[in-house]
């Protein structure tokens, strides 16, 4: 396991720096447009839970106007700029995310990093999603993306952690690219009750106490 953690690390950072100075003309582009058509800031920062649950903080290109973080709100579409939504359509707003994996707080496959506030609602065996890195894709993202429940997220990722290895992290590589080209399993400006079948996010919390 030593072994295969050493040499998924030596491919993450390999592909993290190749892709950023491949695509750093898109990055300044994306950036630009960002910039003309919303301001600043050029970046979406927020913390999430890391390898272990350790907080680190990903990085995003914006695809929102500027207001209340999406910890209060279950759903985006008044934020989202048509922008942003070409941007989450084709994954494009999750290329900064290169950085992430070349400082290694993020692979580019695993378990998606979720919020910080859904930690204390997982089961144990859920939790261990945080047994490996969190990933820019993972097995989850390739099975339904947003199109599927939050409990059969976390199962997937589970899975993934019990049988990860170089070769399906490849298959989970080539999928996401598929999907990437054809914008598959994108929902702009989603309501997180659509999804939130195991009362994770504190929107449904509060809709949850209110019912009691």
């Amino acid at each position: 396991m030593k072994m295969t953690s050493l040499c998924k690390r030596i491919v993450d950072f390999t592909a993290a720096v190749l892709g950023l100075i491949v695509l750093s003309p898109v990055l300044v582009l994306i950036s630009i447009c960002i910039w003309i058509s919303m301001g600043r800031p050029i970046f979406f920062r927020q913390v999430r839970p890391g390898y272990r649950t350790r907080p680190f903080t990903i990085v995003k290109f914006r695809t929102m106007t500027v207001g209340d973080t999406a910890a209060t709100h279950t759903s985006d579409a008044s934020r989202l700029t048509s922008l942003g939504a070409f941007l989450r359509r084709f994954s494009i707003d999750e290329i900064p995310q290169l950085w992430n994996v070349l400082i290694g707080d993020m692979s580019l496959v695993g378990p998606r990093p979720l919020l910080m506030e859904y930690l204390d609602r997982y089961t144990p065996d859920q939790g261990r999603r945080h047994d490996v890195k969190p990933g820019i894709t993972g097995w989850a993202q390739i099975q339904g993306r947003q199109d599927i429940l939050f409990s059969r997220r976390l199962m997937l990722d589970v899975w993934y952690v019990d049988h990860q290895s170089l070769w399906l992290d490849l298959k989970i590589l080539l999928w996401t690219m598929s999907k990437m080209v054809h914008g598959s399993g994108v929902l702009s400006g989603q309501d997180v009750r659509d999804v939130d079948d195991l009362g994770l996010h504190p929107m449904m919390r509060r809709e949850g106490s209110r019912h009691d």
